[in-house]
């Protein structure tokens, strides 16, 4: 199967022909815990324009021959939302050097593979060719231990995280607010950002 998986990186109107399959994508990953997102496909194809809007954006699209398998997004946080730059700017960071990683999402069946690697070397590359960044981010969810959806032995990816060079960051948090499986309104998630400093 690896032999097939060929990891792309596409920016701006390139990718308008991904978007139901991104959504789609989307929607199926981040139903499984830690998010248990109850997805909404409209509001999925909007968020993912952001992407194709802002020119320094990129989409890392992970394909078995022409199928997409899996996605990865990131964009500079002076592009995004409130709620994730308050906390830096909180702490006195300058936002023009904070590049944002923002999810990556895989098919199972396609996981193991490497994918994930390829697609932090891929956005952070796309950083450094953009130049001026001296800061990557990504934040996470922030679920209780004895969370009632949790699955017999979950493995968080932190120690994937810490092998790609990132650190978590306490005092750097923000709320996202989603509904989910189980819950009839959307309710704010803590979410915790993880740094890493490149020199």
């Amino acid at each position: 199967m690896a032999s097939n998986i060929r990891v792309e990186r596409c920016s701006g109107a390139a990718l308008e022909q991904f978007i139901p399959e991104l959504a789609r994508l989307r929607i199926q990953v981040f139903r499984d815990f830690p998010y248990l997102y109850d997805g909404d496909i409209d509001y999925e194809k909007k968020y993912l324009q952001t992407y194709i809007d802002c020119p320094e954006s990129v989409i890392v699209i992970a394909f078995d021959g022409d199928k997409v398998v899996g996605a990865s997004t990131a964009i500079p946080m002076k592009q995004e939302t409130e709620e994730l730059k308050k906390p830096f700017l909180e702490r006195g960071y300058n936002l023009e050097e904070v590049f944002y990683c923002s999810e990556s999402v895989l098919d199972k069946r396609y996981r193991g593979l490497g994918i994930g690697v390829r697609f932090f070397e891929h956005r952070e590359a796309h950083a450094k060719d953009l130049g001026g960044f001296n800061v990557i981010c990504f934040c996470c969810v922030e679920r209780p231990a004895d969370h009632p959806r949790r699955p017999g032995g979950y493995v968080s990816l932190d120690q994937f995280w810490i092998k790609r060079g990132y650190v978590k960051h306490p005092e750097l948090t923000t709320t996202y607010t989603w509904k989910d499986l189980d819950d009839e309104n959307e309710t704010p998630k803590p979410m915790t950002f993880w740094l890493k400093h490149e020199h």
